[in-house]
């Protein structure tokens, strides 16, 4: 299935009341679903432990503050440009072989369409394909590092 149509299927979800989608193409099927904001689908663990009674509360950090000790402000080290975003979680993959060149590098044309990287994601081998022509500016993903949803992966000028 293509991965468009599974991001406009996401869209639909979002857009309308409903809880789930299920569509099936051939052998191929997709189901999303969602639960209410605000509630959750696992039923309450009993406590095997006592709380602790003057806890003060931990405030809240990004990954960056949190490498830093809670010092460092994230770095927008965005280049200018378009940013082409991780459309689901999984390894990404800069080359279509370890033993072959990356599919781009930093300062090279592409068209829209043209194929930036990999996805694997439950066994399956998802291109990533620039949304827009230019050059790409910036590579934010390593090679065989996992990645999540949204992650900037490039930057194209």
């Amino acid at each position: 299935m293509d991965l468009r149509k599974i991001k406009k299927l996401i869209d639909l979800l979002e857009e309308s009341n409903l809880a789930e989608i299920e569509i099936k193409e051939g052998e191929e099927s997709v189901r999303l679903a969602r639960t209410p904001k605000g509630s959750f689908t696992m039923a309450p663990q009993p406590m095997h432990h006592a709380p602790v009674a003057h806890a003060a509360p931990m405030p809240m950090h990004s990954p960056t503050e949190a490498a830093t000790g809670g010092h460092a402000k994230p770095a927008n080290d965005l280049p200018d440009g378009h940013v082409v975003r991780a459309p689901m979680v999984g390894t990404f993959y800069a080359s279509p072989a370890p033993d072959k060149p990356a599919f781009v590098t930093v300062g090279q044309t592409v068209k829209a369409g043209d194929t930036l990287g990999i996805i694997e994601a439950m066994k399956m081998f998802n291109p990533i394909e620039a949304d827009v022509s230019g050059t790409v500016l910036k590579v934010m993903a390593e090679s065989g590092q996992p990645i999540e949803f949204d992650q900037p992966l490039f930057v194209i000028g």
